[in-house]
């Protein structure tokens, strides 16, 4: 793909990624820095991190801090940054009501995007999941929202329990099952760990699986997710915290040892630099 492709291209792209035998890996940047790093070592395609972007923004994840104006911005210009097909994380689709799912969708491709995820927690600790008939209803109309743009953008329906105390594999299979009969693109159950829950996720359903990866206690392979039936591959905010993590460590080196090895483990500056400089 160029460097000149439209979304168009790009959306066709990213459909056909989908649609190739086995699974592939889809990075979550969290800015156009980390957007042309991942371009640069080889990756197809990109989405976006709502949690990547709130820790960014010193902001918590999941509370409804990070508004749809701050996430379609902070997509917009990890577009701009990259080549790639991109989509979103875009939480509940910052709005109960089907209409709100519909116009997120409709905002996403205006953003540049060419996919986008849209869950059924209602950010509500007291009732984190909608009842399963709105769920539904929000994700048909965020699908009948994307098939009605002038390209095909990969609309990809979340079920969450198990990222929220719910790990009812039977319900999260109903729901999914619903999603895809509403029209949903792509489904997605983040926080599955075994591989029985996956491949009965993966065999339930007949549009492609993404499954969310950098979780402990999850330790499989590319390969291994793809015999499973798996066909995408996330990391949701792993990198991020990964990042954050090296970050952590070096300021404890620094404030309780007086030490700095880990220099030691960064990439040097002229690396730096060419990684995320435009070319």
């Amino acid at each position: 793909m160029t460097m000149h492709a439209t979304q168009a291209e790009k959306a066709k792209t990213f459909q056909a990624l989908h649609a190739r035998a086995g699974a592939f890996v889809i990075p979550n940047p969290w800015d156009a820095g980390t957007a042309r790093i991942l371009t640069r070592l080889g990756f197809s395609a990109l989405t976006t991190t709502s949690a990547g972007l709130a820790f960014v923004l010193g902001r918590r994840d999941g509370d409804g801090s990070v508004t749809r104006d701050d996430a379609l911005a902070n997509a917009k210009a990890i577009v701009s940054a990259t080549h790639l097909p991109v989509a979103a994380d875009l939480e509940n689709g910052y709005g109960h009501a089907p209409e709100d799912a519909a116009e997120t969708i409709r905002l996403a491709a205006d953003a540049g995007l060419v996919g986008a995820s849209i869950e059924d927690a209602t950010g509500d600790p007291g009732r984190p999941i909608y009842d399963p008939a709105h769920a539904t209803e929000r994700v048909a109309a965020a699908a009948e929202a994307a098939h009605a743009l002038p390209f095909p953008f990969m609309f990809v329906a979340r079920a969450e329990n198990f990222l929220h105390g719910i790990p009812d594999l039977e319900n999260t299979i109903r729901r999914l099952q619903a999603f895809e009969a509403a029209g949903a693109d792509v489904l997605y159950a983040p926080g599955l760990t075994k591989a029985d829950h996956i491949r009965a996720v993966c065999a339930s359903v007949s549009k492609p699986v993404n499954v969310l990866m950098g979780l402990k206690g999850a330790a499989f392979s590319v390969q291994e997710l793809a015999a499973l039936g798996v066909r995408r591959i996330s990391v949701g905010s792993a990198l991020s915290r990964a990042a954050l993590g090296a970050v952590v460590r070096a300021a404890k080196e620094m404030q309780e040892l007086g030490t700095f090895t880990f220099a030691d483990q960064a990439i040097p500056s002229a690396e730096a630099n060419d990684l995320v400089s435009e070319r």
